[in-house]
């Protein structure tokens, strides 16, 4: 009889590709982690890892349980889900992670509307980047993450989670005052191939969105400046230090000096916003009111007409 405990031990080596990593999302020791695969390797009959330099990657015998795995823990999220609502279990804790601009526009609306339909669903929230925010579900450290689309994200018919579509939102250039296009109704990308750019750390989602972008505009950009932060972003861009592409919610509530926003003419850059839970637990009785509150703040929010023309 396979242990299922030992199946989550399998994913998450599958998803962190060493067993130390495996071992520090899943609060274990890495002797432990080893010591449980070992143990399932021994309960299949089969070698489920081989070594790949320093990490691990899994054997075909591997991949084969791994997409069982991925279906049984579903279904035991399903089971708590049903007890869960056995019980009427309206009353607990969700934790969620989501990216800031995420926070302020749909979570922290939805934290309200919670409050007078549900009161007794607490929500717990920690700040993680867009490409960080599924890990964490994956792992069990969240129930529910707030996340963007991203080269390398999870796609839609991952059997590990489900996901519930939010909104998408335009990239829009962010311009000195003094810029020779600061005057013009909308900016085509290609004027901006000889600009200093600012943009964000590589890893960061906005960064790929943003480098995908200017290559189907034909160029590369010259990131000259790198910040994370889109207040600095504006800033330096008021600085005349360069030009930026920023997603247009996140500056709002931010003071623009000596900068100008323009949308991006012709087919822009979006950012994908979508809530994710672990396959199975969509419709636990604390966690669908929430997927549901999310998704009643987050109507209106996609740009009209122009959500089918991203880059991602």
């Amino acid at each position: 009889m396979i242990d299922p405990r030992r199946l989550r031990i399998l994913r998450a080596a599958a998803d962190h590709r060493t067993v130390t990593a495996a071992a520090a999302a899943l609060y274990l020791t890495p002797s432990a982690v080893s010591q449980q695969l070992a143990a399932l390797e021994q309960e299949t009959g089969h070698t489920l890892l081989t070594r790949s330099g320093r990490g691990v990657r899994l054997t075909p015998a591997g991949e084969i349980l791994l997409q069982h795995a991925n279906e049984v823990l579903a279904q035991l999220e399903r089971a708590e889900a049903e007890l869960a609502a056995y019980a009427d279990g309206t009353a607990g804790e969700v934790a969620v992670a989501a990216f800031a601009t995420g926070i302020a526009e749909v979570l922290a609306p939805a934290i309200g509307r919670l409050a007078d339909t549900h009161p007794g669903i607490r929500l717990r929230v920690r700040d993680a980047e867009g490409d960080e925010s599924l890990p964490l579900v994956l792992d069990g450290e969240a129930d529910l993450a707030l996340a963007v689309e991203y080269r390398g994200a999870p796609r839609d018919g991952d059997r590990r989670l489900a996901r519930v579509p939010l909104y998408a939102e335009p990239f829009d250039a962010v311009l000195h005052a003094g810029h020779p296009l600061a005057m013009h109704p909308e900016v085509a990308l290609a004027a901006l191939a000889e600009s200093d750019w600012i943009g964000q750390s590589p890893g960061n989602p906005c960064h790929d969105m943003v480098l995908l972008a200017c290559e189907l505009a034909g160029f590369e950009p010259r990131l000259v400046h790198v910040s994370d932060d889109f207040r600095a972003v504006a800033a330096l861009a008021g600085a005349g230090a360069g030009v930026a592409l920023v997603p247009r919610s996140a500056l709002r509530g931010i003071e623009l000096k000596d900068v100008v926003v323009r949308p991006v003419a012709g087919p822009a850059a979006f950012r994908r916003v979508f809530a994710a839970v672990r396959r199975g637990a969509e419709e636990h009785p604390l966690i669908r009111p929430v997927l549901d509150a999310l998704a009643g703040c987050a109507a209106g929010l996609s740009a009209p007409g122009r959500a089918g023309h991203g880059t991602d």
